[in-house]
Formats: structure tokens, sequence, C-alpha cells
């Protein structure tokens, strides 16, 4: 226990726990909107997909254990080693050089906040049905349709999903530094990775609001 602890306390520490979880949560996004997509063939299909996941208490229960451990340890890693940060240094750069920086690496902090508070809203939309205009329990495919009918939650659902690709464009090549994957000829595929994921996972969630909005699922 002593030394986990201490390994936590370390900055270096944090960095691969982060790393380690950021792993764990790209996992979970790319398996989440694989089944997202399955609305694109009909009710049938989604509400059966969902049935399925809901009869498999046991792993379904293990899986959200493990994201919200997940989720736990990547947020207050990200809070922690940035408030060692500030503090080690109260007084900012005089100039800060951007040409050495990306859009995602400069938005990691408040696109990072703005994706918390869209997995609490998220939560409390889909799953516990506690801010959706007519949830009903087991019509996952209808409580879609539905909620995302109204204009401005399609329109914030498209917002995270900027902030996640913008999150994914720099996280996905860092974790692979910080774990000590940083040989020179491995650069372009971990760019190329990165841009990947950060392309195509948002897209695929994106794809959703975007369909109910444009009336071509309904």
């Amino acid at each position: 226990m002593g030394w986990t602890s201490g390994f936590y306390r370390s900055t270096i520490g944090r960095k691969i726990v982060m790393a380690v979880s950021g792993i764990v949560l790209v996992v979970y996004v790319i398996g989440h909107m694989t089944g997202n997509l399955l609305a694109f063939q009909g009710r049938d299909r989604l509400d059966a997909y969902a049935h399925f996941l809901q009869s498999s208490a046991p792993l379904l229960w293990t899986l959200r254990a493990v994201l919200l451990l997940a989720t736990i340890l990547h947020v207050h890693s990200a809070f922690t080693l940035t408030r060692d940060a500030r503090a080690a240094r109260p007084v900012g750069y005089a100039k800060r050089d951007v040409l050495s920086s990306t859009v995602g690496s400069r938005t990691m902090g408040w696109g990072g906040v703005l994706l918390v508070v869209f997995i609490v809203y998220h939560i409390l939309h889909f799953t516990t049905g506690t801010v959706h205009p007519d949830f009903v329990r087991g019509q996952v495919y209808d409580n879609l349709i539905t909620g995302l009918s109204v204009p401005v939650v399609a329109v914030f659902y498209l917002l995270a999903m900027l902030a996640l690709a913008l999150h994914l464009s720099h996280g996905v090549w860092s974790l692979f530094q910080t774990l000590g994957v940083r040989h020179p000829h491995l650069e372009r595929g971990r760019r190329g990775l990165a841009i990947v994921l950060a392309i195509v996972v948002p897209a695929g969630f994106a794809a959703i609001p975007l369909a109910v909005l444009l009336g071509w699922l309904r």
C-alpha cells in the first residue's frame, strides 16, 4: 500500500496512471460508439443490443465499476498534475510559444472539464432518464430519438464531440510518449493513430444527433 501510495504521489506515477486509464477510456468509447451506430439499423437492432447488455448484469456492473475507477483516476491525475505544474511556476510565461503546441494540447483543460460535464449529463439523460423529456426504461431507440430531438441538447452533444476530438488528438499521442513508446520511427504511427481516432470516434458519435436533427432517424 505504501509503494502504491508513493507511486501515485510522484509526478511520473500519476502520468502513467493517467495514460493507462486513458487507454481504458479510449477502448470504451470505441466500443460505445460502435454500439450506438446500431441505431442506423433500426429500433429492433439497437434495443436488442441494449437488452443483451442489461441481461448480462455481472458483466455490465463490472464494466461500470472499471469505467468509474478509470474516470476518477484520469480526472484526478490530470487535475493534480496541472495544479502542481502551476504551483511550480506561479508566474506565467511572458511569451508563450504556440508554434510547438497543438490545438488539442492547448484545449486539454477546458475540453476535459466539458467532457466531465457531458458524461454526467449523458448518464442522467439516457441511463437514469432524470433529465430526459419522456424516458421509458427498456425502449432505448425511442429514448434516443426523443432525447436528441431537442435542438439545444443535440447541439450540446455535438459540442462535446468536438471536445472529444481535440482531447483524443493530443491524448492518444501523449499517452504513448508517457508509456515510453517514443522511438522516432514510431512517431508517424502515433500521430496517425491519434488523428484517425480523433476523427472516426467523435464523427461516429456525432452522426446520431445530426441524423436525428435532420430527420434521418425517427
